[in-house]
């Protein structure tokens, strides 16, 4: 069993995280050395289907984390409803903007990005030259430019030790067909990621909303941290997973 301590669970250290070099340049990221491995292995699957598998977001450091949830809640970046629309958080109450902003972002320390176990992939052999991905619901659907790669991912994945954890919408954060999750670690991370290990993290920080959201913690981190599908039994089981293979 794999288990990372309260630091590296909330993104404060990166101790237990590698740059992945053995990608194409653009196409590097940093995961957990199991992650690492197991993703160069379904990216090698992935080319065999003509798709060109790249993580636009790996690991995010809880700093990061909380420079994003900061500005979101300040206006400085764009907050988004539950269908993509922007919204203006001049006109909205202290609530709501929380609850917008973890529809798409985790609070800082409660990012499953923070454990290095997870990647949010593109096709990058579907993009048009100068074409960027938005990371939106509309790319992955049976009309979106990731069509392949979203009909791909469910069939495949799981072999390699991934699932997609916003497989559907369970109340809390909107479903994301490119976001996965290497299960052996991140299963056991969910699991250690408690209230308590939350709380401590953000305790010392500058958090806009920080009031509402520490007296409502235990009720969001159910909601926007524990709602999300379990780890599969076949990504945990991970046959075509080699342990000795790691990125240089």
């Amino acid at each position: 069993m794999i288990v990372l301590n309260a630091e590296q669970l909330t993104g404060r250290v990166r101790s237990h995280v590698l740059d992945v070099n053995d990608l194409p340049e653009g196409a590097g990221c940093i995961l957990h050395p199991d992650a690492a491995a197991a993703f160069l292995e379904l990216r090698t699957a992935a080319a065999q289907s003509d798709i060109d598998l790249v993580a636009v977001s790996s690991f995010r450091s809880f700093q990061q984390q909380l420079t994003i949830w900061n500005e979101k809640f300040q206006g400085r970046r764009p907050l988004l409803d539950q269908d993509g629309r922007a919204l203006d958080v001049a006109v909205m109450t202290g609530e709501q903007i929380v609850r917008a902003i973890l529809l798409w972002s985790a609070l800082p320390g409660a990012s499953r990005h923070h454990w290095g176990t997870e990647i949010d992939v593109i096709d990058r052999a579907a993009l048009a030259p100068g074409q960027r991905a938005q990371l939106i619901p509309q790319e992955y659907s049976p009309q979106g430019v990731f069509c392949r790669l979203a009909a791909w991912l469910p069939q495949h994945c799981q072999d390699f030790g991934f699932f997609l954890p916003y497989d559907r919408d369970r109340g809390g954060v909107r479903p994301e067909p490119w976001h996965l999750s290497f299960a052996p670690v991140s299963g056991v991370a969910l699991g250690a990621l408690t209230v308590a290990v939350l709380a401590a993290a953000l305790e010392p920080v500058q958090l806009a909303g920080g009031v509402l959201v520490r007296s409502q913690l235990a009720e969001l981190h159910a909601r926007y941290v524990c709602a999300v599908a379990a780890a599969p039994a076949a990504a945990l089981a991970a046959r075509r997973l080699n342990p000795a293979a790691r990125p240089s």
